[in-house]
């Protein structure tokens, strides 16, 4: 069980582990984080760990700040801030995971707060921290002083009367909800923006703040439309999210916070308006329908049909009777006269899935369709005029299919009106706690489930599994894994992963360097005969080297030297070849090159 923690030493909640108590969290010594950070001049890059970072001047983000405000006006601009901090807070939480995998949960925990304070952002004092990552308890308060935010924001529009410390809420709700597997909200409460000696920040789970942090909701929501980070989150479990009532458009199904999620959800508002084809491109998986229900919804044809089309499940010879109807009698079985789908969406919208695998004979007639606003039945003579929107979606690279041949040019250029990708889940980490919140309160609610939350072993097995299947595997993984929960118990890593989802959970074992080392970087290398006896005799030579007093009869050879090297920064680095190749001061292409001659990677 994940400890609940009061770091002041007041008592915590009934029920969440009272012995369980600290006086203060001490933070552990960062140079675990410095020794991280990398800098290389010679190619412009700056490292921690294998995240690239920019060194700015804190003035120049200030001009930042105040154009946006400028420009965009007031909320927009810190809405667009709040986001910014939330991705940063996020690829933080990932990184603390890996940095100190076997530390305890306060001291992983607090990677966040000295990485702020690392950063340059602001000085971070923990005064009071419960969690309980099982249970889905969370409640954090800390003190800033020394905000690079503030102190910008105060020099430019003086003390006013709301808080300024946007982008680092944002940084401190997304690492603790990627942290916690759950929503989590801060709120300032003090501010030097306001006049206040300094910042004081409280965080709880979304759903636990109530109606005093509705104002607060709205700044991680990208688009009207969406739910953002809050979709489902403030409902209680089996309720409907009272979130619903801040959209004027009901809908709780497009939930997410990740930069590319946003970027598909300005897409997708753009164009809705428009009466221009769509077309949704990405991985199967990603969510290309639940985006095309959303376009229809937010468009003027709201009240008009949707009509799916599923054209991979369509036989090759039903095609156009499915598309466009059929007169009766015009081949056998054709007992009646029915209208397609062109007919039944007119005056609304008509999506069309797998586009690609049309054949060529059905591509003709969608083009001409599409071209002329007309279609005709199977076995008719008549010409009907159908007011449709068509909105398509494949998982093919049209453009590569229309070069080999398999797809219609002009009908692929009649499609890619306004494309639309939507990335895979892998591409965007920081919309996975989000997500398996959401899916945790929808099918504890269908299945009359009580499921607590996440372990922290089962979170932090999701955020570093591939996601192949994209959002609808985890959909299916998580339905599975609350019914597989105990009652009023969390989600463990057996509940979500059967025997055909391959997973590595943060299994350590001691490496040949005698440090600890994951599962993943020890797979990545072979295990060489006599290694630890190697590096003792290459440790030896190198002494005796720099000492002026080495033996001729020593057997160790420069190639051994140089692969001991190797492999100890690539364990080091947790098998991250770009890491250990910044460690040996070469290229990560030479790195490679030099542990494929030697055959330590996997072919």
């Amino acid at each position: 069980m994940t400890p609940t923690i009061a770091v002041d030493g007041t008592a915590v909640p009934q029920g969440l582990h009272p012995n369980v108590t600290v006086d203060r969290v001490r933070y552990p010594d960062i140079a675990d984080l410095i020794s991280r950070l990398h800098f290389s001049p010679e190619d412009g890059h700056i490292w921690l760990h294998d995240q690239r970072m920019l060194l700015l001047h804190a003035s120049a983000m200030g001009v930042l700040r105040r154009e946006l405000i400028e420009s965009l006006g007031l909320d927009s601009a810190r809405g667009l801030l709040t986001r910014i901090g939330y991705n940063s807070g996020a690829h933080d939480a990932e990184l603390a995971r890996r940095v100190r995998p076997t530390a305890k949960l306060t001291d992983m925990f607090v990677v966040g707060p000295q990485l702020h304070m690392l950063e340059g952002m602001v000085a971070v004092e923990p005064v009071r921290l419960e969690m309980d990552v099982e249970r889905g308890h969370y409640y954090g308060e800390f003190l800033w002083t020394n905000s690079s935010e503030d102190e910008e924001h105060v020099r430019i529009y003086g003390i006013g009367a709301e808080a300024a410390c946007w982008m680092q809420i944002g940084y401190a709700s997304g690492y603790t909800s990627v942290f916690m597997g759950r929503p989590v909200l801060y709120r300032e409460v003090e501010c030097r923006a306001l006049g206040d000696n300094r910042c004081r920040i409280i965080g709880k789970p979304a759903d636990a703040w109530g109606e005093e942090a509705d104002d607060d909701h709205r700044f991680f929501q990208a688009q009207a439309f969406t739910q953002g980070i809050f979709g489902a989150g403030r409902s209680r479990l089996g309720e409907t999210a009272d979130a619903r009532s801040a959209s004027p458009f009901k809908d709780d199904k497009v939930v997410g916070v990740s930069a590319g999620f946003n970027a598909v959800c300005h897409m997708v508002k753009r164009v809705a308006p428009t009466q221009a084809t769509v077309l949704f491109l990405g991985e199967s998986g990603v969510g290309k329908e639940v985006f095309a229900q959303t376009l229809h919804r937010i468009s003027a044809r709201a009240n008009g049909p949707f009509i799916a089309v599923n054209c991979a499940a369509i036989p090759e010879s039903l095609v156009e009777a499915e598309l466009f109807g059929v007169e009766r009698g015009a081949y056998t079985g054709a007992n009646q006269t029915r209208p397609g789908r062109f007919e039944r969406a007119d005056g609304g919208t008509l999506f069309l899935d797998e586009i690609g695998i049309l054949s060529s004979t059905a591509q003709g007639k969608l083009l001409r369709a599409l071209q002329e606003g007309e279609i005709e039945r199977v076995g008719g003579t008549q010409a009907r005029h159908v007011d449709v929107r068509v909105v398509a979606a494949t998982n093919l690279d049209l453009r590569e299919e229309s070069r080999a041949g398999r797809f219609r040019e002009d009908l692929f250029y009649r499609l890619n009106v306004f494309p639309v990708t939507i990335p895979p889940l892998r591409e965007r980490r920081e919309d996975i706690p989000v997500l398996m919140n959401h899916f945790l309160h929808r099918f504890s609610s269908r299945h009359g489930r009580r499921v607590t939350g996440f372990t922290e072993r089962a979170i932090s097995a999701m955020l570093s599994y591939s996601w192949p299947g994209n959002i609808r595997e985890m959909q299916n993984m998580i339905e599975r894994a609350v019914i597989l929960a105990p009652e009023d118990g969390a989600v463990d890593i057996g509940h979500i992963f059967s025997n055909t989802e391959k997973t590595k959970a943060n299994i350590f074992g001691l490496g040949s360097s005698g440090m600890l080392a994951s599962s993943e970087s020890l797979d990545r290398l072979q295990t060489l005969d006599g290694e630890d006896c190697i590096r003792e005799r290459v440790s030896r030579k190198i002494s005796a080297l720099l000492g002026g007093n080495c033996d001729d009869n020593d057997p160790t050879s420069l190639d051994e030297i140089e692969t001991a090297l190797i492999t100890s920064a690539v364990t080091r680095a947790g098998g991250n070849l770009s890491a250990a190749a910044r460690m040996l001061g070469i290229t990560r292409p030479q790195l490679a090159y030099r542990l494929k001659s030697r055959g330590l990677r996997e072919q």
